[in-house]
């Protein structure tokens, strides 16, 4: 009787999960489902003025919508009054991402971009982000545009990187005392944005 045996197949297939996806911005549609638990946290400090101070948060967080095209940014919020600012890519001049204490612990970022408006402060601040590096990266390619030869930051430099934003960032010894300031500042860049993004809507 004839023995017959059948070699084993082995089916090969390329394999592209180590290749990084495409960054597609169009993907940001709405800030982090963790802003609103920072939003939170911010407002229990204030104590008795916890609902004037949230609920304003509660409802940016609510209608807060991001739209990237080929032209630029669209940033807009509010329910009674609808505010909405739109930032072409051309005239951005400089980015920055900041994280805050509780946004570290979050996992949150704020991504604050610069025009030659003459401004003192941002003309527009993405919050509830993570992993903002890339989103930097796409914004200063499309600043400098296609065709520009000089070389893009990357977010693994640790040139490019704010004291902000390094990862070795360590609280301070004292973390109560720390965190006690960074809400204060934190309180205090919310209000500071809040007073700049409406005076901006209302130009």
């Amino acid at each position: 009787m004839a023995e017959h045996t059948t070699k084993p197949q082995f089916h090969t297939t390329q394999n592209n999960t180590n290749q990084p996806a495409e960054f597609d911005p169009a993907s940001i549609t709405r800030p982090d489902d963790a802003l609103l638990t920072y939003f939170l946290i911010v407002s229990a400090f204030t104590l008795i003025a916890f609902p004037f101070v949230f609920l304003p948060l509660y409802f940016k967080y609510k209608t807060l919508r991001y739209e990237f095209d080929h032209e630029g940014i669209s940033m807009r919020w509010g329910l009674l009054w609808r505010q909405e600012i739109n930032l072409t890519y051309r005239r951005i001049q400089d980015i920055h991402v900041t994280r805050g204490i509780i946004q570290r612990y979050l996992g949150l970022s704020s991504l604050s971009i610069q025009t030659a408006s003459g401004s003192a402060g941002a003309e527009m601040t993405i919050v509830g982000i993570k992993n903002p590096e890339i989103l930097r990266d796409f914004l200063y390619q499309k600043m400098r545009g296609a065709d520009s030869n000089e070389p893009i930051p990357l977010a693994d430099d640790p040139k490019t990187q704010s004291p902000a934003t390094s990862e070795n960032d360590q609280p301070s010894t004292d973390e109560a005392l720390s965190l006690l300031r960074e809400i204060r500042d934190e309180l205090h860049t919310l209000h500071q944005t809040q007073s700049s993004n409406g005076g901006q809507s209302n130009a």
